[in-house]
């Protein structure tokens, strides 16, 4: 009975603290999301890296400009041009608040697993790895984002 006991015990212990560390990353993500917010930035430019098992990575990174929530324009640095499909998975990441309602739905299970590195000044990710399956190989998604400049 001690040793069930000690099982049942265990594999509570196990379970809380797999919710604790998906509450302690939500938490992270919304204290980042409010800094975001809280900077107000209407317009800027940033560059998108996005890395899989994909066709379009050597055209990387996108260069994307954003004013009042919507897409200004978005290009790859190399001058190719952006084909639909991919452009229908850029789109979900094409502006910061797009990003991070992305980012919102992997951590509440959308995938399997999500980890993240914030820029300090204005909360927005830099460093994003997506694993949508855990146990599937190539599924895996890096997004990286650099050069993010406000504009006028």
């Amino acid at each position: 009975m001690k040793k069930l006991l000690f099982v049942f015990m265990t594999l509570a212990l196990a379970a809380c603290t797999a919710a604790g560390n998906a509450m302690g990353s939500q938490s992270e993500i919304e204290q980042n999301k409010e800094k975001w917010e809280n900077a107000n930035i209407s317009h800027y430019r940033y560059h998108l890296s996005i890395t899989c098992f994909c066709v379009f990575s050597q055209d990387m990174p996108l260069i994307i400009e954003v004013q009042d929530g919507d897409v200004v324009s978005m290009e790859y640095q190399s001058g190719n041009e952006i084909d639909a499909t991919s452009r229908e998975l850029f789109e979900k990441y094409a502006t910061i608040d797009r990003l991070f309602a992305e980012l919102e739905a992997d951590l509440n299970g959308a995938a399997d697993e999500v980890t993240a590195k914030y820029d300090a000044t204005y909360g927005f990710p830099t460093e994003v790895t997506i694993d949508f399956v855990k146990e599937a190989a190539d599924d895996e998604l890096y997004l990286n984002l650099s050069n993010f400049e406000e504009l006028p």
